[in-house]
């Protein structure tokens, strides 16, 4: 009967498991909805920021661009941000963007460089503090914000900003999670400073040609820092619809195999409840036959 108890106990707790599981899904559902709006609202700002900063580079004709464009002439010091989650239980989302910093890190400081951290996110922190702990400069925590906004993401830009201008570090690159679906998020490397620009496409090439007033080198000067905020943000967003999908699509497998390993202890403790009462009749029979 000992048995009997213990299996009822643990059908038990894993029924109260299921029930925050399945309500921790509704819950992501219902977040990822907003976040994923407010995601897929981003890109197009940021996509034609980049456009836009493809044309005015292209303007420069062999012209010395900003030092944001340019960059500091060395690539020796790195600052790499990697932006996580503030919360676990949502499957390999926070785990796999840490991987992709720490591989860039080992990277690195296997070819000789110099490399600062700064986590954006608890967990990211968490799993980078261990091995690359000295390199850790900040962390700089979301957890207060209910809803991302572009106030979340400025205090980060400024200060690689700021960084830069004291000559901290010669490059800078973003990790983070694109939100592809709810089953899908790709991590993400994005070089910040100095701003990469893609090639020119060929629709790009036979477009209008525009006469920019100021010049293009002082358009670029004030839009590359602003460039900077506005990736940090679209990061951010992404990472919080990822995150979101991620625990979504986690609590949906947590529910399945409690409801399975349900199941499964349903059919032990009934087997052992038969052969339980099955002795005791055998018992009670052979008692009243000995009599």
């Amino acid at each position: 009967m000992a048995n009997l108890k213990e299996l009822k106990n643990r059908i038990t707790s894993v029924t109260s498991t299921q029930k925050i599981t399945k309500a921790m899904k509704m819950v992501a559902a219902a977040k990822l909805r907003h976040a994923e709006e407010a995601a897929n609202a981003a890109r197009p700002y940021a996509e034609r920021m980049e456009s836009m900063m493809v044309s005015l580079a292209a303007g420069l004709e062999g012209r010395e661009g900003p030092r944001l464009l340019q960059g500091s002439g060395s690539d020796q010091k790195h600052l790499l941000i990697v932006a996580t989650g503030e919360r676990g239980l949502c499957g390999g989302f926070n785990s796999s963007i840490a991987k992709a910093g720490a591989k860039k890190a080992d990277e690195l400081i296997a070819a000789g460089k110099d490399v600062k951290i700064l986590c954006v996110g608890k967990k990211g922190n968490d799993a980078l503090k261990r091995k690359y702990g000295h390199l850790i400069i900040d962390l700089v925590d979301l957890s207060g914000s209910k809803r991302i906004g572009f106030g979340d993401a400025q205090p980060i830009a400024q200060r690689a900003l700021s960084m830069f201008d004291n000559e901290e570090f010669d490059v800078c690159t973003l990790f983070y999670a694109t939100f592809v679906s709810v089953l899908t998020q790709e991590v993400t490397e994005q070089q910040l400073i100095p701003a990469s620009i893609p090639e020119s496409s060929e629709e790009t090439e036979n477009d209008i040609d525009y006469d920019y007033e100021p010049e293009e080198e002082e358009i670029l000067a004030d839009l590359l820092p602003r460039n900077v905020s506005v990736q940090v943000y679209r990061a951010l967003l992404e990472n919080s619809a990822s995150e979101q999908g991620a625990r979504m699509s986690a609590m949906d497998n947590a529910t399945r195999n409690a409801g399975d390993m349900i199941d499964k202890l349903t059919l032990q403790y009934n087997r052992e409840r038969q052969a339980a009462i099955t002795s005791e009749l055998i018992e009670i029979i052979s008692g009243a036959e000995a009599v």
